[in-house]
């Protein structure tokens, strides 16, 4: 009898066996209602959380579907207590929903067709302060400005809420997508089905429940794409929140080449400019602006600016805390939330589900490359030795201290050169962390060097001589992290990072996806110092990654990654044959 690839533990952990041959279509089964935590060696951790089970659940995972597939999968019996929580969470996503009371529109009525959820929640001391009326067994009424918040309390107690209150339409604007004209390549397009499949989830089209929610798609997808499609079908004044200012401009970019709104319907609201048109596009910086920390937010009245029928956040797990605020505040106008991945190393992934919306729908990273829609990506995890004299610093450090020596070993420069010396005129993004770090290596390489400090028209200028090849070599600092768009970069090599954070690692070799002419094919360096806290953190890095698929190959030195190289050329020869 053949042993299954996993081992459920009663805690809800779940090990899966890398070197088992069922580990594909286990991982892949695990990805829709599990969370990977850890990936050693031998077996990867998954943990099954409430939120992971709530996420399958809006995809329309049921109880019986998540055991039947653990059952399948286990070497041993289910533990009955996985059995009897996956039952409970999985039996609570759909049983509180939010309706408008017809004949009170300032009143919102949360009803269950299960009576002991209200008695339950009647007794949350947190809820208390919300003034909530229970009308009768299956109805507790409450004032519509508490819309967002109770939502929020709510999934932090266990209680997740369908909203069918529903949305105003806010003021119309009338557009449409170009159909193209010959003589200009760019300014048409046809979505994807899979951009179109997102479109639909997110308007609610098959399952009913639209107007709210994320849409997790990776790097190089067409998220700006998707973003514009829906507004195109909402037809509403739209604000869009994204990462920062070059960001901003691409947004405005590809709406005044894909649609037909004027150029006077499209504002710019950054440290420069502050337009406020029908669809205004801002930063989170700016509307996290302000003077003190005693003070108000300068700009958070942007909300408030204009009848919007749909606000999209752009890099939607990057979203702070004061948006979160005025977030639930408006809970009557659509939310679309783009990302590329649901992690927050905040650990507010909760809020992002309760505020923004459930996740509407998700294209795994590999089904796209296998498609062609993005590039292929080998993956190098290069270990590199230290001297004995950062030895020396290493053991006396503290341990954040400890962290930042090993990321800024010298070592790693000789490393760069000879990746660059593999990768001879192929476009190159070098991306670290510490800017004295950058600074020294772009004074070696002799580089142009993009950070935090760089005039945003001197940033432009650099991209675009990167996109036209006269600036084959690009060092950026963490403000490269994040929607900018360079779609000719090939390799990409990290020197350094945040610590374990895997948005970072996932954003950062989301750089390189877009489609590549030829081979479709790119590579990802990531240096790290041997037998140092880096190496740890690495490997949590790497997380969100090697769940979506991507392995990492381990290298020490240019000779091995030659070799390796050569390995994973005959590996893509014998797929292919």
């Amino acid at each position: 009898m053949d042993q299954g690839s996993c081992i459920v533990q009663r805690d809800g952990t779940v090990l899966l066996e890398k070197n088992h041959k069922g580990f594909e279509e286990a991982r892949s089964q695990l990805n829709a209602f599990a969370e990977l935590i850890k990936s050693p060696e031998g077996f990867h951790t998954y943990r099954i959380t409430s939120l992971s089970l709530w996420n399958a659940a809006s995809a329309g995972w049921q109880p019986q579907e998540v055991t039947e597939t653990l059952r399948r999968l286990s070497r041993f019996p289910i533990p009955d207590k996985v059995v009897n929580e996956v039952t409970l969470w999985l039996s609570r996503y759909g049983r509180l929903y939010l309706r408008e009371n017809p004949y009170d529109p300032t009143t919102l009525e949360l009803i269950s067709d299960a009576s002991e959820d209200l008695d339950q929640i009647e007794k949350i001391t947190a809820m208390k302060k919300f003034a909530l009326r229970r009308s009768n067994a299956n109805t507790i009424k409450f004032h519509a400005r508490y819309r967002g918040t109770i939502k929020q309390e709510l999934t932090r107690q266990g209680y997740p809420v369908l909203d069918e209150a529903g949305y105003h339409q806010g003021s119309m604007l009338s557009f449409a997508l170009k159909s193209g004209e010959p003589s200009k390549p760019d300014s048409s397009f046809q979505l994807r089905p899979y951009q179109r499949e997102s479109v639909m989830a997110f308007l609610g089209e098959k399952s009913g429940l639209g107007g709210s929610g994320v849409l997790v798609l990776p790097c190089g997808a067409g998220k700006t794409i998707i973003g514009i499609a829906a507004m195109e079908s909402l037809q509403c004044e739209t604000l869009i929140l994204t990462s920062n200012v070059t960001s901003v401009r691409q947004w405005i970019k590809e709406l005044e080449h894909k649609t037909t709104l004027l150029n006077t319907d499209i504002g710019e609201y950054s440290g420069e400019y502050k337009q406020v048109c029908p669809v205004t596009v801002s930063t989170y910086q700016i509307l996290t602006h302000r003077n003190s920390k005693e003070e108000a937010f300068t700009h958070m009245s942007l909300f408030n600016e204009r009848d919007w029928g749909l606000i999209i956040y752009d890099e939607v797990h990057l979203l702070p805390a004061p948006v979160f605020r005025a977030t639930a505040d408006i809970q009557a106008t659509r939310r679309l939330g783009l990302t590329a991945t649901l992690i927050r190393e905040d650990g507010c992934e909760k809020d992002v589900f309760s505020l923004i919306g459930p996740k509407r729908y998700e294209m795994p990273w590999r089904e796209l490359e296998q498609a062609g829609w993005i590039a292929s990506v080998d993956c190098y995890e290069v270990r590199v030795p230290m001297s004995s004299q950062l030895q020396e610093r290493y053991v006396h450090a503290s341990n954040r201290e400890k962290f930042r020596e090993a990321s800024e070993n010298d070592a790693k420069i000789p490393c760069v050169q000879s990746i660059l010396e593999l990768h001879a005129g192929e476009k190159t993004l070098i991306i670290g962390q510490y800017v004295n770090q950058l600074i020294l290596l772009a004074d070696i390489l002799q580089v142009p060097l993009i950070t935090g400090s760089t005039p945003q028209q001197e940033r432009v200028r650099l991209y675009d001589a990167f996109r036209a090849g006269q600036e084959p070599v690009l060092i950026v600092s963490k403000v490269a992290n994040f929607a900018v768009d360079l779609p000719d970069a090939k390799v990409g090599i990290q020197i350094s990072g945040s610590f374990g954070s895997r948005q970072e690692e996932a954003q950062r070799l989301g750089r390189l996806l877009r489609p590549k002419s030829g081979e479709n094919r790119a590579y990802f360096y990531t240096l790290v110092t041997e037998g140092t806290k880096e190496q740890e953190f690495a490997l949590r890095r790497q997380l969100f990654l090697i769940e979506q698929g991507y392995h990492y190959y381990i290298s020490r030195g240019l000779d091995e990654l030659r070799d390796l190289d050569e390995v994973r050329v005959k590996e893509r020869e014998v797929l292919k044959g």
